[in-house]
């Protein structure tokens, strides 16, 4: 069985949702946020297309659900490119790596949502972050003037730039800023990517800062960028490599790498730097590859990261019209455009990075035979939790061979198991105690037909405790709360909700579409408290970016859809 034919044909659509099992408890709060692909296009790889932010409001009532109901609200992101596409449709080309134009690549901001104090943005890997307004969800703006950022990440023309970036930026709580990530193309000595260090801070405005990092080019991407107190942690993903053959027609030769280089800059090398000077990292390498590492944010015992291995996981595969899978079977229509799901099991590290010595240092490790397509990871985000974290929640969809083809086992043969892939197996949530990865709990999904996706962890009793910072519960760590867990399934979609110190003991409340609706496919999600207003503060209008020589760069007949765009977002904020 392949994964749910929802997650390609349900629409993103409002719909309420209404306690099914168990009882839902009264000291939960805020709400879940989601990045999901909208499907405007047919696409070649469905991950790219234009991004939509959902929202699960976790108190019934609110958001204008009805009394006892839950809000799901699903809006389409409304940036720039957005609204150039939906005037001049026929400008933009797709291909496996998006949407092109004569306007500038698109910026799809369709993979993670980051709630960063009173205000939400989304992320992507090849593009800004775009924020949104909490409360309507609606557009408000791109992350620093791309002038700001160095200018593009490979010279082109047009009014909407090519920076690719990072998913996963992250909020820094002592310094007030984000930091991310902006790759450059490089073609001499080889073809390969030079990172560099963003740095946006919410005093800032229209600007960011960034410092290239000295020597370094890499083959593949950055999809995290991690933290401690003193530390940057940023890494080659290993599992997402560009492959030129590829990109001009012809078939991939690129697999995933075995290691993947570490970079750890200390955040005080960066405190007076010039943006645009290079600062010089400490390299450590590391096996396997990770789209996903979090580090402990009190490092005053080392750099302590959880990392979440991608042992055999390639998302730059994806699924085609004349794939088979590894039995040889059609792959479901529905399913084409989807990514190649895990080859192998996946393990999960609790690793000290060593920056005197370069040494990456194992301190407990988890890898079994059930560790298949492990997905994403659920948290207390609180700096009291990164500080003292507890447990660990991470969700696992199973071995999926309907989502495996032989077009990928090929590619990977001699380093793949087939008759490990054989078996259908089913998705788990499993929690994982810190420092040591010793498996706490495990909740297994035995049907098949459910494709359990991006968990959050929502804290107890959020902000009774002036003691600790907004986002902490009563005991901050990852124990003392809830993780809520979505459910996918063609049967239509449900949340599922755990005590998070006994996931083990199964969910204590369900909840339900009152129309047993389903949802489309949903990448990354975040908790955070429900913001109504929008912050006010100095942010980059689409306008201030078109200059002579960027408007001269795009045809002229369309310089009226552009400046109508620009009129437009100027008047959001």
């Amino acid at each position: 069985m392949p994964t749910p034919r929802s997650l390609t044909t349900a629409p993103h659509a409002d719909f309420e949702l209404e306690v099914v099992a168990g009882t839902w408890p009264t000291d939960i709060s805020g709400e879940m946020v989601f990045s999901s692909p909208q499907r405007c296009t047919p696409m070649e790889y469905a991950i790219f297309d234009w991004g939509a932010i959902c929202r699960l409001s976790l108190e019934p009532g609110t958001r204008g659900a009805a009394p006892g109901r839950f809000a799901w609200q699903s809006r389409s992101i409304q940036s720039p490119g957005k609204r150039l596409w939906d005037r001049l449709p026929e400008q933009f080309t797709t291909s496996g790596t998006g949407y092109q134009s004569v306007l500038g690549p698109a910026n799809a901001s369709n993979t993670a949502p980051l709630p960063w104090g009173g205000r939400l943005y989304t992320t992507w890997d090849a593009g800004r972050p775009i924020e949104l307004h909490p409360g309507t969800l609606e557009f408000v703006a791109e992350v620093g003037h791309r002038d700001s950022w160095g200018g593009g990440s490979m010279p082109m023309g047009g009014v909407l730039p090519f920076l690719l970036s990072s998913a996963h930026p992250v909020a820094d709580p002592d310094r007030d800023c984000m930091w991310s990530v902006k790759l450059d193309f490089v073609f001499e000595p080889t073809f390969g990517m030079r990172p560099a260090v963003v740095r946006y801070d919410a005093a800032d405005g229209t600007q960011v800062r960034y410092w290239p990092l000295d020597g370094v080019v890499f083959g593949g991407s950055t999809h995290t960028v991690s933290q401690t107190r003193d530390w940057l942690i940023l890494a080659d993903s290993g599992n997402f490599k560009p492959d030129p053959a590829e990109m001009f027609g012809g078939d991939r030769e690129l697999t995933i790498d075995h290691e993947v280089p570490v970079w750890l800059i200390r955040k005080e090398q960066l405190d007076g730097l010039p943006s645009g000077s290079p600062v010089a990292p400490i390299t450590i390498m590391m096996a396997p590859p990770s789209g996903h590492f979090y580090g402990r944010w009190d490092d005053s015992d080392g750099i302590s990261v959880v990392w979440e291995g991608m042992d055999l996981m390639d998302l730059a595969l994806y699924l085609k019209p004349d794939d088979l899978d590894v039995h040889g079977r059609p792959i479901d229509p529905a399913a084409v455009g989807l990514y190649n799901m895990a080859m192998a099991p996946e393990s999960i590290v609790e690793v000290l990075f060593d920056p005197d010595t370069g040494r990456a240092i194992e301190r407990g490790v988890h890898r079994e035979d059930w560790n298949f397509n492990l997905q994403l990871s659920a948290m207390d985000w609180s700096t009291e939790g990164m500080s003292r974290p507890t447990l660990h929640h991470v969700t696992y969809q199973g071995c999926r061979p309907g989502n495996i083809s032989q077009r990928a086992a090929k590619l990977y043969e001699g380093r793949i198991d087939l008759d490990q892939l054989r078996e259908e197996t089913p998705g788990s949530l499993a929690t994982f105690e810190r420092g040591s990865m010793a498996l706490k709990a495990r909740w297994d999904y035995t049907d098949l037909g459910d494709h359990i996706t991006s968990p959050t962890f929502a804290p107890r009793d959020c902000g009774t405790n002036a003691s600790h910072s907004a986002y902490a519960g009563g005991e901050p760590g990852g124990h003392d709360g809830y993780v809520v867990q979505p459910v996918l399934s063609d049967d239509g979609f449900r949340v599922e909700l755990f005590d998070a110190a006994a996931v083990g003991n199964g969910p204590i409340a369900v909840l339900r579409g009152t129309d047993r609706e389903c949802v489309p496919l949903l990448l990354h999600s975040a908790w955070m408290p429900a913001h109504h207003d929008l912050v006010d503060a100095e942010r980059l209008r689409f306008s201030d970016e078109l200059s002579d020589e960027v408007m001269a760069s795009v045809p002229e007949e369309f310089h009226g859809a552009i400046r109508e765009v620009a009129r437009e977002c100027d008047e959001l904020f």
